[in-house]
């Protein structure tokens, strides 16, 4: 089972990534100005990565590959790593699919 990790970067923003069984990160979210914005981010990763629809997939100028997931209102609320190949690409939305749904949450910003 994959597990999300929330973490504070420098500007003091929250963020999620989402890592698979073997410890890679395979969707990471945008900044969020408050936890609970982003424990929702991560309640809405849960939610919308079960449909296929809500992952667009991209090509980079560099030719990688990545895709976004998105909410049902269009906002994205994950971004992947780069990938080499467009078959990389899909086993990660198909990772993302398999690990978010039922994914633990572990909270790095708790002294």
């Amino acid at each position: 089972m994959g597990k999300f990790i929330i973490t504070k970067r420098n500007n003091n923003e929250y963020q999620f990534n989402l890592k698979a069984v073997n410890g890679q990160v395979i969707l990471t979210s945008q900044g969020y100005a408050s936890k609970p914005s982003c424990e929702n981010g991560i309640d809405s990763v849960k939610k919308n990565s079960r449909d296929n629809s809500n992952f667009e997939r991209n090509k980079a100028k560099d030719e990688r590959w990545y895709f976004n997931l998105k909410a049902t209102n269009g906002q994205i609320i994950g971004t992947s790593q780069m990938y080499e190949s467009e078959n990389g690409m899909e086993n990660g939305i198909e990772s993302v699919q398999n690990n978010a749904p039922n994914a633990t949450v572990e909270d790095e910003t708790i002294n």
